[in-house]
């Protein structure tokens, strides 16, 4: 049974509701998912989120938080054990800087390289690629961002899977490889392996299939 009227509106291919099922399932708080229709949202997501009505909310006890960073916080302050968020508080800082980086760099790249044609689309991938290079200087010899186990900024980081999807789906240049990025390469390796984080990975021939549907005729028209 959820704990503390706890529930969850996502939908299963979002990498930012995905975010929140690893936090949730890494503190053991138990919960209930609701999945929405985008392009019907529920009356109850637009009761909860009537600002930008979008997922992913959380709602414990009948009050509402939104935007996925403001979730894993609060999901932090609220069950203390099994921290996401570093204790020293220059690491947190940190954790929070790379984690903004991701989203206001890295996600936005990721989706033009899939629309993208030609030389633009190789321009993308040089930018996007430079940005793991920064992300592999953060990460350097650790086994996970947060050290000897998953973190804040490995959850924020799920959307790289997104990204390896989407090349695989698409029959793109390998992006991110062993050879071209070993260290975000064996990072990534260890965060599928992860038993808590498996569990929130969307199914792979799901995602495969969405991909193909939804920008296969792009590709095609290069």
């Amino acid at each position: 049974m959820p704990e503390e009227g706890v529930k969850l509106f996502g939908t299963w291919v979002s990498p930012f509701s995905r975010r929140i099922e690893v936090a949730l399932k890494l503190k053991g708080v138990q919960y209930e998912y609701i999945e929405e229709d985008l392009t019907n949202k529920s009356p109850a997501l637009l009761h909860y989120n009537p600002v930008n009505k979008q997922i992913p909310v959380l709602v414990h006890n009948g009050k509402p938080v939104a935007e996925s960073f403001v979730i894993m916080e609060y999901i932090d302050e609220t069950w203390k054990h099994n921290p996401i968020l570093p204790a020293d508080p220059y690491e947190r800082a940190m954790a929070r800087f790379w984690a903004k980086y991701i989203d206001e760099k890295f996600w936005p790249a990721a989706r033009k390289i899939v629309v993208a044609k030609g030389e633009e689309q190789k321009g993308e991938i040089d930018e996007i690629q430079q940005q793991m290079k920064n992300l592999e200087g953060e990460l350097k010899e650790k086994k996970f961002f947060g050290g000897e186990s998953l973190g804040f900024l490995d959850i924020a980081a799920n959307i790289i899977i997104w990204l390896v999807v989407a090349q695989e789906a698409l029959g793109m240049d390998q992006i991110l490889n062993e050879e071209k990025l070993p260290v975000l390469y064996g990072w990534l390796q260890r965060l599928l392996d992860d038993a808590v984080f498996k569990e929130c990975v969307p199914p792979k021939d799901r995602h495969l299939d969405l991909f193909k549907v939804k920008f296969g005729s792009s590709i095609a028209s290069k």
